[in-house]
């Protein structure tokens, strides 16, 4: 049974960092391109980030560039998620996802994603 869990999240002033970890057991990890998802206002949920199967290649929404890094370990079956800068609009219940069939690239939309964590949330205040 592959296991995916969130850790990391908490309450930060705004301004200040969080790193989210995301581990995955019984997976075949470096495998699996990953991802870091939110909800939003219209929306099921946004990608924030995803890395590629090697962590070659990363991608981050618009609202995250410059501030937030994806990375991962695959000896360890464990992502990262850096958010720095934090703003209010952080704000969010975050979740990482595993991506059993994308070889090439990372997906940026839900639907390729097999796995889920339960989520961990991330509270910015003023």
């Amino acid at each position: 049974q592959v296991q995916v869990v969130e850790s990391g999240g908490g309450l930060v002033q705004a301004g200040g960092s969080l790193r989210l970890s995301c581990t995955a057991s019984e997976l075949t990890f470096e495998h699996s391109p990953m991802a870091g998802f939110r909800p939003v206002p219209g929306k099921e949920r946004e990608v924030v980030s995803c890395i590629t199967r090697s962590g070659g290649s990363t991608y981050y929404a618009d609202s995250v560039k410059g501030r937030f890094t994806i990375s991962r370990d695959n000896a360890k079956n464990t992502l990262y998620l850096q958010m720095n800068s934090l703003k209010l609009e952080d704000t969010a219940m975050y979740y990482c996802a595993a991506d059993l069939t994308t070889v090439y690239g990372c997906a940026l939309s839900s639907a390729p994603y097999t796995y889920w964590g339960q989520g961990t949330q991330v509270t910015v205040a003023s």
